[in-house]
């Protein structure tokens, strides 16, 4: 029993200074969990750091970030109430393996919008990382512990002068200077973050100090095989220089963005859809040679392969034209259309049409309004 209302459960988890357990409130008889400071790590300053943790908390409320109910302290041991969240954290979903890139998006994005509504109260988190992500079983996105976070232009400090607060794999490059800290810290740690879970690899493994002063020498790998989006916004966020990188805001706006592939490209892919396309040709008792629709296809493929990669527009306009035909009675497998029930088909090919998309563009109009 926890100040005579919280009935400690099992732990939960593991800090550096404190330990997280189920609890059941006994007031409003509802599950929470509660962060208790261990005993032997109960001096000054971490009591200081605990206090300061629990007034930072009080004052966010966010979707996407844990909500902090009470805290206290009893016999000399603080302690910080807050929501119970079931589920798992990033570290364990994603460990041993990768996540999908439209999955990674959507939990970056909540992370982002969470981390932009605490700068914009002027708190950096400064431990970003995938064991303080928490993934609820009903979907929710949860940035967890701001023990170490601190309000930007506060003159009470916490932390000892030079000693970086945070964990070595996720540590911005100002962090390990023991530089003066903006939102961008978070930014960075966020990259890092989603890069790992992107290819299932730190991009500074090591001890931590090795893992802590690598950053300090090289950029991290972005590999390849991700996409142009993904290297792009990944490129953004690790950037050296803090002033470089994009707000927390930005980030989550340019990945709510992406659709479901998450930052994948899309291509299209035009002989196929040509292929596809229904051919038009008279009624007759014995086929007269290739349909016009045929010879467009052949001609379609005789455009040279990076014409017709870039052709994507050309290739819309061909598609609108054939439908208006239809649509119009261009020419049906009934029956030719009735020449005088109608204005003769316009053959000029529109100004500024590739040279070699000239030839398959008249047979198109050939196709939809001369059959027959």
């Amino acid at each position: 029993m926890l100040a005579d209302r919280y009935d400690l459960g099992e732990r939960l988890g593991t800090g550096g200074m404190a330990d997280v357990y189920r609890a059941t409130d006994r007031v409003l008889h509802r599950p929470v969990a509660i962060k208790v400071l261990r005993e032997t790590a109960g001096d000054e300053t971490d009591r200081l750091r605990f206090t300061a943790e629990a007034r930072t908390l009080a004052q966010l409320s966010h979707v996407n970030l844990v909500m902090v109910l009470d805290a206290g302290m009893t016999t000399d041991q603080p302690y910080l109430v807050m929501e119970l969240v079931e589920g798992t954290t990033l570290s364990d979903r994603a460990r041993g393996g990768t996540l999908p890139a439209s999955e990674v998006a959507g939990i970056g994005a909540a992370l982002a919008a969470a981390l932009a509504y605490a700068h914009d109260k002027g708190i950096v988190h400064r431990d970003v990382k995938p064991a303080n992500v928490l993934l609820g079983d009903d979907g929710r996105v949860k940035l967890a512990d701001f023990g170490i976070a601190r309000l930007i232009g506060d003159t009470v400090r916490h932390t000892q002068t030079g000693h970086a607060i945070g964990t070595a794999a996720y540590l911005s490059p100002e962090q390990v200077r023991g530089d003066d800290l903006t939102a961008a810290a978070d930014v960075y740690s966020l990259g890092l973050v989603l890069l790992e879970v992107l290819t299932g690899e730190r991009a500074y493994p090591g001890s931590p100090t090795e893992s802590a002063l690598a950053r300090l020498s090289r950029s991290p790998e972005i590999p390849p095989s991700l996409s142009a989006s993904w290297r792009d916004l990944l490129t953004d966020m690790t950037a050296t220089e803090a002033a470089a990188r994009p707000s927390a805001e930005v980030v989550a706006e340019r990945l709510r963005s992406w659709d479901d592939g998450a930052g994948t490209t899309l291509v299209l892919d035009i002989e196929p859809t040509v292929r596809r396309m229904p051919a038009v040709t008279p009624a007759a008792p014995a086929p007269r040679g290739p349909s016009p629709t045929d010879r467009l296809v052949a001609r379609w493929r005789e455009v040279p392969p990076h014409v017709r990669g870039a052709g994507a527009a050309i290739a819309a306009i061909l598609m609108l034209l054939v439908i208006a035909g239809v649509a119009s009675g261009g020419g049906s497998a009934d029956g030719p259309a009735d020449p005088a029930g109608g204005t003769p088909a316009d053959t000029t090919v529109p100004a500024g049409t590739p040279a070699d998309l000239e030839g398959p563009l008249q047979d198109l109009h050939d196709a939809v309004g001369g059959v027959g």
